[in-house]
C-alpha cells in the first residue's frame, strides 16, 4: 500500500485549448478540446465536484463518463506513485491531501484537476 514516500489517488482530467496535448479517448481529433477555454473547463469541473460532494454521483463513475486522462477506464486511478512522478503541481495537491480527501481545482500542463487520494 502507500507508504510516506507513495500515495495513491484518482483523478479527473478535463483538458482545454491550453492543455499540451489536445486529444484524449473522448476526443481523437482534439476539436472539443481546442474549442475547450480554460474557464469553462473550470466551471465543468467545479460542476462535477459539487455533484461528487453532494453525493448525487460517485467520483469513478464521473472520471469514467467525463475524464479525458485514459485512466477513466479505471474510474480515475492513478495507482501508486512516489514524488518526481507527476507534474510538480499535481504531485503537491496530492500528497497534501489526506486519505479520502479531494482536491480543488489543480492545474497543470496537461490541463485542470479534481485529485481524490485513496491511499
Amino acid at each position: 500500500m502507500a507508504s510516506e514516500e507513495q500515495v495513491r489517488a484518482s483523478h479527473i482530467l478535463i483538458k482545454h485549448e491550453g492543455s499540451r496535448r489536445k486529444a484524449s479517448w473522448k476526443d481523437p481529433d482534439g476539436r472539443i478540446i481546442s474549442a475547450t477555454t480554460r474557464d469553462a473547463a473550470v466551471r465543468q469541473l467545479h460542476a462535477l465536484r459539487d455533484d461528487i460532494l453532494a453525493g448525487k454521483v460517485r467520483f469513478e463513475d464521473v472520471a469514467a463518463r467525463h475524464s479525458d486522462c485514459s485512466s477513466a477506464k479505471r474510474g480515475g486511478d492513478l495507482g501508486c506513485f512516489g514524488r518526481g512522478q507527476m507534474q510538480k503541481p499535481f504531485e503537491e495537491a496530492t500528497f497534501a491531501l489526506k486519505v479520502g480527501e479531494m482536491s480543488d481545482i489543480v492545474d497543470t500542463d496537461s490541463g485542470i484537476h479534481i485529485i481524490l487520494r485513496t491511499g
